[in-house]
C-alpha cells in the first residue's frame, strides 16, 4: 500500500519545530541526571502557546475573550481552565493565556487569530509571548521544598493551593509560578532567564535527588 503524503500543513509544521531550540535545551541531559523519580523531578516543556491578553474582564472585548478561552480570572492568584486552555491572572486587567504547542499559528493552529478576532477594534491587547517565556515542570514530594529555598511566596499548601497562579522571584528571578497539583508546579522564567535559573534549580535539588540521600 502506497504510503499517504503529509498534507502542506504538516509538513510546514514539522519542519519549524524540527528547527526549534528551546531555551533551555542545554539543560536536558542535566535534567535527566539531577532528577530523581519518587523524590524531585525537573524538565523543560518546552514550545507551549502563550497569550498575553489585556483587557477588562467586564468590557464587550474582555467578555468576547472569554468566551474563546472559556473565561478570564477574576482575582489574584485564579487560574481557569478549559479542556487544554489555562487563562492565569496576571494583574486586574492581564492575563496570560498558556495553551498547547500545537496551538500555535506556526504549527497551524487558530488560537491566537481567534483572540485577536476576538479583540477586534476593542480596547486591550492580544500578544503573542510564545518565545518569550519556556516552562519548567517541578515535581515531586520535595519540589515544594526546593523552591522553598529561592522563592519569595509562602508556599505551605494553607496557602498556597493547586490550581493557583502568581508572578514572584525564585533565585532572585522574576517568573510565573503555577501549582498544577499537590506536588507539582509550572515555571513560567524569561527565556533569557532560563539556564540560570534551571541551573538554581538544579542546585537546590542536588541534596534530594542524590541516590546517597534516603
Amino acid at each position: 500500500m502506497a504510503e499517504t503524503a503529509a498534507s502542506p500543513a504538516q509538513s510546514s509544521a514539522e519542519k519549524n519545530l524540527s528547527v526549534r531550540i528551546s531555551p533551555a535545551a542545554q539543560l536536558r541531559e542535566a535534567f535527566t541526571a539531577g532528577s530523581l523519580a519518587g523524590t524531585v523531578e525537573l524538565g523543560e516543556l518546552p514550545f507551549l502557546t502563550l497569550v498575553g491578553l489585556r483587557a477588562d474582564a467586564g468590557s464587550e472585548a474582555g467578555q468576547r475573550l472569554a468566551a474563546v478561552t472559556g473565561g478570564l480570572p477574576a482575582k489574584c492568584g485564579e487560574v481557569v481552565k478549559k479542556g487544554d486552555v489555562s487563562v492565569l491572572w496576571l494583574g486586574p486587567a492581564e492575563f496570560l493565556v498558556v495553551a498547547p504547542t500545537e496551538a500555535h499559528e506556526s504549527l497551524g493552529g487558530d488560537l491566537i487569530q481567534a483572540l485577536q478576532d476576538a479583540l477586534a477594534d476593542g480596547q486591550g491587547q492580544v500578544v503573542d509571548l510564545s518565545a518569550n517565556r519556556t516552562t519548567f515542570e517541578l515535581s515531586g514530594p520535595r519540589a515544594r521544598a526546593v523552591l522553598e529555598k529561592g522563592c519569595s511566596l509562602d508556599l505551605h499548601p494553607r496557602e498556597f493551593k493547586a490550581g493557583t497562579a502568581y508572578s514572584t522571584e525564585i533565585g532572585n528571578i522574576p517568573t510565573i509560578l503555577w501549582k498544577t497539583g499537590e506536588e507539582s508546579f509550572r515555571i513560567f522564567p524569561r527565556a533569557s532567564f532560563a539556564e540560570f535559573l534551571g541551573r538554581w534549580l538544579l542546585d537546590g535539588m542536588r541534596e534530594y535527588a542524590s541516590p546517597e540521600v534516603p
